[in-house]
């Protein structure tokens, strides 16, 4: 799926993918962007996001990873190819602050025929919130 380029605000230039309603109007949205250090996902946190705790919810953030998930991995996609989610781990360090930077890094660990593993960090101000690793299915685009 072609990401869609972000035309104004903070994210300004980053991209995001407006057709997933869930990831980018319920939740989000969320934006990804390349750099030098390779794919930094972002969100700024808003109200919507925080819970009873005066903290960042944890589906919020789980949810901010699996986003995180595919844009880290979205070499391994080609034109008109989706995946799928089929395995998910995550760990709370800390919790997220209202108007806090939320940023994910991860790596692509190994690629296979139809999956793939992918291993990530969210940060909120730097400081590390949440760990997590999963398990991409890739489904190739029908000729």
């Amino acid at each position: 799926m072609k990401p869609d380029i972000v035309t104004d605000g903070e994210f300004k230039g980053w991209m995001t993918w407006k057709s997933e309603a869930f990831e980018h109007d319920t939740a989000g949205p969320f934006h990804f962007t390349t750099d030098d250090k390779g794919v930094v996902c972002a969100f700024r946190v808003l109200p919507k996001h925080m819970n009873q705790g005066g903290v960042v919810q944890g589906g919020c953030l789980m949810t901010f990873a699996d986003f995180s998930l595919f844009a880290i991995a979205k070499d391994a996609f080609k034109e008109g190819d989706y995946g799928l989610t089929v395995a998910f781990t995550s760990e709370f360090l800390s919790g997220a602050k209202l108007g806090s930077l939320v940023e994910a890094r991860g790596d692509v660990l190994r690629e296979g025929g139809s999956l793939i593993f992918v291993r990530g960090l969210l940060t909120a101000d730097g400081v590390p919130c949440l760990n997590f690793s999963a398990t991409l299915k890739r489904i190739r685009a029908r000729p």
